[in-house]
């Protein structure tokens, strides 16, 4: 069965720094591209980062966290990870890991086309 666990979401004030984790079982995490996606009070989920699979080579990021956040995978952990630095309000949202591609439509996340975790909340507040 396919687990992702997603942890160390918090409050943080505006200009502050988190690192998400995501757990992960039940498949060979390896061979798997991973995302970041993301879901604001009363709006959709939105993808906002992608990493491929194996070494990770490639990266991808929506706009409005380019610059700001970096996706990376530790394959022997078994864990996907999202540091975020100079969050702003804006960013408040639960956040979620999501197995099974690097870059995703809102159309896709929203048709549950692939697996996500539970979530892990971030607020952003001064």
């Amino acid at each position: 069965e396919v687990q992702l666990v997603e942890s160390g979401g918090g409050v943080v004030q505006p200009g502050g720094s988190l690192t998400l984790s995501c757990a992960t079982s039940g498949f060979a995490f390896s061979a798997d591209a991973m995302s970041w996606a993301r879901q604001a009070p009363e709006k959709g989920l939105e993808w906002i980062a992608g990493i491929s699979s194996a070494e990770g080579s490639f990266k991808y990021y929506e706009d409005p966290v380019k610059g700001r956040f970096t996706i990376s995978r530790d394959n022997a952990k078994k864990a996907l990870f999202l540091q975020m630095n100079n969050l702003q309000e804006e960013d408040t949202a639960m956040y979620y890991c999501v197995k099974g591609a690097m870059r995703i439509t809102a159309t896709d996340l929203a048709r549950g086309r692939f697996p996500l975790g539970q979530g892990t909340q971030v607020t952003v507040s001064s």
